[in-house]
Protein backbone atom coordinates (compact mmCIF):
# COMPACT_ATOMS: atom_id res chain seq x y z
CA UNK A 1 0.00 0.00 0.00
CA UNK A 2 2.00 2.98 -1.08
CA UNK A 3 -0.25 5.44 -0.20
CA UNK A 4 1.12 4.85 3.74
CA UNK A 5 4.52 6.36 2.10
CA UNK A 6 2.45 9.19 0.14
CA UNK A 7 0.90 10.03 3.70
CA UNK A 8 4.06 9.67 5.39
CA UNK A 9 5.80 12.15 2.99
CA UNK A 10 2.73 14.23 3.87
CA UNK A 11 3.44 14.79 7.18
CA UNK A 12 7.02 15.57 6.63
CA UNK A 13 6.29 18.30 4.58
CA UNK A 14 3.77 19.51 7.12
CA UNK A 15 5.92 19.66 10.02
CA UNK A 16 8.76 21.14 7.51
CA UNK A 17 6.08 23.99 6.70
CA UNK A 18 5.26 24.25 10.28
CA UNK A 19 8.60 25.17 11.19
CA UNK A 20 8.51 27.69 8.14
CA UNK A 21 5.44 28.90 8.90
CA UNK A 22 5.41 29.01 12.73
CA UNK A 23 1.92 26.70 12.92
CA UNK A 24 1.70 24.31 15.99
CA UNK A 25 -1.48 21.97 14.31
CA UNK A 26 -3.10 21.32 11.49
CA UNK A 27 -7.03 21.33 11.00
CA UNK A 28 -7.61 20.56 7.36
CA UNK A 29 -5.51 19.10 4.68
CA UNK A 30 -7.18 19.60 1.60
CA UNK A 31 -5.49 17.44 -1.55
CA UNK A 32 -6.30 17.55 -5.10
CA UNK A 33 -5.78 14.13 -6.60
CA UNK A 34 -6.44 13.24 -10.55
CA UNK A 35 -7.93 10.08 -11.13
CA UNK A 36 -4.88 8.90 -13.34
CA UNK A 37 -2.21 9.49 -9.74
CA UNK A 38 -2.46 5.63 -9.19
CA UNK A 39 -4.14 7.02 -5.51
CA UNK A 40 -6.97 5.20 -3.41
CA UNK A 41 -8.93 7.95 -1.69
CA UNK A 42 -10.21 5.48 0.76
CA UNK A 43 -7.05 4.06 1.18
CA UNK A 44 -4.90 7.50 1.42
CA UNK A 45 -7.71 8.60 4.53
CA UNK A 46 -6.77 5.63 6.28
CA UNK A 47 -3.02 5.78 5.87
CA UNK A 48 -3.31 9.56 6.64
CA UNK A 49 -5.01 8.66 10.17
CA UNK A 50 -2.30 6.46 10.69
CA UNK A 51 0.60 8.39 9.63
CA UNK A 52 -0.51 11.61 11.65
CA UNK A 53 -1.05 9.91 14.85
CA UNK A 54 1.48 11.66 17.54
CA UNK A 55 2.16 14.91 15.01
CA UNK A 56 0.77 18.11 14.58
CA UNK A 57 -1.57 16.56 11.78
CA UNK A 58 -3.20 14.51 14.15
CA UNK A 59 -7.43 14.50 14.33
CA UNK A 60 -6.69 16.87 10.83
CA UNK A 61 -9.59 16.21 8.61
CA UNK A 62 -8.53 15.14 5.07
CA UNK A 63 -10.86 16.42 2.03
CA UNK A 64 -9.64 14.90 -1.09
CA UNK A 65 -10.89 17.14 -4.12
CA UNK A 66 -11.32 14.83 -7.54
CA UNK A 67 -9.51 16.83 -10.59
CA UNK A 68 -10.60 15.72 -13.87
CA UNK A 69 -8.37 14.03 -16.48
CA UNK A 70 -8.31 15.28 -19.84
CA UNK A 71 -6.66 14.63 -22.99
CA UNK A 72 -5.98 15.86 -26.13
CA UNK A 73 -5.88 13.63 -29.16
CA UNK A 74 -2.74 13.78 -31.35
CA UNK A 75 -4.55 12.95 -34.25
CA UNK A 76 -7.61 15.84 -34.66
CA UNK A 77 -7.20 17.65 -31.62
CA UNK A 78 -9.62 16.86 -30.31
CA UNK A 79 -9.98 17.53 -26.13
CA UNK A 80 -11.79 15.03 -24.31
CA UNK A 81 -11.97 13.70 -21.30
CA UNK A 82 -10.28 10.40 -19.65
CA UNK A 83 -11.23 7.69 -17.85
CA UNK A 84 -7.49 5.86 -18.24
CA UNK A 85 -4.31 6.65 -19.35
CA UNK A 86 -3.73 5.02 -22.78
CA UNK A 87 -7.89 5.44 -23.77
CA UNK A 88 -7.63 6.66 -27.72
CA UNK A 89 -9.42 9.62 -28.81
CA UNK A 90 -13.33 9.13 -29.00
CA UNK A 91 -14.03 10.84 -32.24
CA UNK A 92 -11.35 9.32 -34.48
CA UNK A 93 -9.51 6.61 -32.02
CA UNK A 94 -5.85 8.12 -32.42
CA UNK A 95 -3.55 7.41 -29.71
CA UNK A 96 -1.79 8.27 -27.57
CA UNK A 97 -3.74 11.21 -25.92
CA UNK A 98 -1.24 13.98 -24.45
CA UNK A 99 -2.85 14.34 -20.87
CA UNK A 100 -3.51 17.58 -19.45
CA UNK A 101 -4.65 16.80 -16.21
CA UNK A 102 -5.90 14.18 -14.05
CA UNK A 103 -2.61 13.18 -12.50
CA UNK A 104 -2.12 15.71 -10.02
CA UNK A 105 -1.46 14.79 -6.12
CA UNK A 106 -0.81 18.11 -4.81
CA UNK A 107 -1.91 19.89 -1.56
CA UNK A 108 -4.15 23.00 -2.65
CA UNK A 109 -4.89 24.11 0.93
CA UNK A 110 -4.10 23.91 4.96
CA UNK A 111 -5.90 25.43 7.49
CA UNK A 112 -3.23 25.73 10.73
CA UNK A 113 -3.17 27.59 14.00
Amino acid sequence: MHELSICESLVRTLRDEAAIHSFDRVRLVRLEIGPLAGVEPDALRFSFDVAARGTLAEDAALDIVSVPAQGTCSACGRTTAVERIYDPCPACGGAPLRLSGGTELRIKELEVD
